[in-house]
């Protein structure tokens, strides 16, 4: 955390408050040389022979760890050919979203922040390398901005109750700096890279497998996740549209799905709605024995704050593990704008309709990304797997709730259940289609436009929200995981049921697998299954 002290703040280590990230090319080549002499020593490990099955587990973890840091280094190039790694690396609402301290505090921490950005976003112009992603080069453009009139706008409203004169000035001297400095990179970009830049973002087959093994023990080829997730496609499509003739006989399914979203709450019934809804899903995952509830504490519902609406539709925002003030967890779902249309505000929440506003809250609350949290949270597992975690266990165990809570009932049956399984499916369509491109983008040389094509052909998006998904994929190959990690999951259930027999249930699997961290579903496989093949 001496290299991300911003990762540190969020995960409750609060040594590394004030402490800023430093990219200049001594201390890049710096860090890649601390990597590399950690992987030597953990290759050369001597008592390795001798360490307990947990710490075995952990030597894995912080391998993989280790390695993931060099792929980034060296083979993605996150410092030479991604303009958005300095955009977004510095997180002022870290110091924000949280009470861990008194607002006046985090307000210096935000200054000291501020008063290096620009020193900061200057390394970008050594450092990187043309020609660039053209992806990359725009969405980093509005990364800047963005950053920009967050500061300008949000800061400057969290500091209105604050009476320390001397503190205002301090902030507001030193934010304006920063806020100009955002601006001038994103003017750079636009004239100095995005005209040189090409659309060369592609990882390519090899270092695609790289990034699978060393992001997440995965060993599967790409063809073959590739085959899987066009055959899980085929089979969702089929699903989505045998439930839509249940919910609207003799229409499209993309009809059905529309008369779906006709059912949602009006702009100020949205967060009570979603929280009385919420409470209903949690009591359903009681009344079933589902999974183990460690705490009464829920988590917050509340607006999106205005700088993290952009590109939000619902989130879960937990506090780090190590987090002992300002632990409060929000559950954020983003309301209309008022400046909208009475169109656009109608479309917007249709998305929040009744069913799919309920996936929604499986995804990201219960039993997924808050349950997630609140069992590891209260688990005996050491501070590497507190610390380190798996995307595809962390976005497919989440996703994976989705269905298995619409399989276990949640929703009822007739129309109503069809109504939840379009949404489930709905959801899960987008995701497979998230799969499908990431290979197709860094393995097949497919294009942003073909990819947005295949978004609206496959999952049935519109044209924005379709491109949108296509330019993620661009500088988030790993969205792929939200499916594969739902699919590992499913079968680590099938295994272990097999293995459980008359012991199995639902309760004792979803406990099991929440309570050993944040590992690649493949090792925890071995720590499931008395036959791990």
């Amino acid at each position: 955390f001496a290299f991300s002290p911003l990762e540190g703040v969020g995960l409750g280590l609060h040594e590394y408050d004030g402490l800023a990230p430093d990219y200049s090319r001594t201390a890049l080549d710096a860090e890649r040389k601390r990597l590399h002499e950690f992987e030597r020593r953990l290759a050369d490990f001597p008592a390795r022979a001798s360490l307990s099955p947990a710490s075995e587990f952990d030597f894995r973890v912080l391998q993989l760890a280790v390695r993931s840091g060099l792929f980034g280094f060296e083979e993605a190039h996150h410092f030479e050919k991604n303009p958005m790694t300095y955009a977004e690396a510095i997180d002022f609402n870290v110091y924000l979203k949280r009470d861990f301290a008194p607002l006046g505090v985090r307000l210096r921490f935000i200054a000291k922040l501020a008063r290096i950005a620009p020193a900061f976003l200057a390394n970008a112009r050594g450092n990187l390398a043309d020609p660039l992603p053209k992806p990359k080069v725009t969405l980093a453009i509005e990364i800047a901005k963005g950053s920009a009139e967050f500061l300008e706008k949000d800061l400057a409203a969290a500091m209105r109750g604050v009476a320390d004169a001397n503190l205002l000035a301090e902030v507001m001297d030193a934010s304006a700096k920063a806020s100009a400095a955002f601006r001038e990179y994103a003017a750079w970009l636009e004239k100095e890279k995005l005209p040189r830049a090409d659309d060369q973002f592609a990882l390519g087959e090899e270092r695609y497998k790289k990034f699978l093994a060393t992001r997440d023990a995965i060993t599967l080829a790409p063809e073959k996740i590739l085959e899987i997730g066009l055959a899980e496609l085929k089979r969702e499509q089929a699903a989505f549209a045998e439930a839509a003739k249940i919910v609207a006989p003799g229409k499209s399914a993309i009809e059905a799905m529309r008369e779906l979203q006709r059912d949602h709450p009006t702009a100020d019934s949205l967060v009570p709605e979603t929280r009385k809804n919420l409470e209903a899903i949690r009591q359903f995952l009681i009344d079933r024995a589902i999974i183990t509830m460690p705490s009464e504490v829920r988590a917050t519902v509340a607006e999106t704050p205005p700088p993290q609406r952009a590109g939000s539709f619902a989130s879960m925002d937990t506090p780090g593990p190590f987090e002992k003030r300002g632990a409060e967890a929000y559950y954020y779902v983003t309301p209309v704008e008022k400046e909208w249309s009475d169109k656009e505000k109608d479309e917007w929440l249709g998305a929040f309709n009744r069913f799919t506003a309920d996936v929604v809250s499986i995804h990201e609350a219960y039993p997924g990304h808050y349950l997630q949290f609140l069992h590891l949270n209260a688990s005996a597992v050491s501070r590497i797997r507190k610390i380190f975690g798996s995307y595809a266990f962390t976005e497919g165990w989440a996703h994976y709730c989705e269905q298995m809570l619409i399989d276990a009932g949640y929703g009822g049956t007739g129309e109503e259940g069809a109504k939840y399984r379009l949404a489930q499916s709905d959801e899960a369509l987008l995701r497979l289609c998230r799969l499908c491109v990431s290979v197709k983008m860094h393995c097949h040389g497919m294009s942003v436009d073909e990819a947005t094509k295949f978004f609206r052909d496959n999952c049935y998006y519109e044209e924005k929200p379709a491109r949108s998904e296509a330019m993620r994929g661009t500088f988030d190959p790993g969205y792929l995981f939200y499916t594969l990690g739902k699919l590992q999951i499913l079968k680590l259930r099938r295994d272990f049921e097999k293995q459980e027999g008359a012991a199995y249930s639902l309760k004792k699997f979803h406990d099991a697998v929440c309570d050993h961290g944040q590992m690649p579903v493949r090792l925890l496989r071995e720590i499931l299954l008395k036959d791990s093949a």
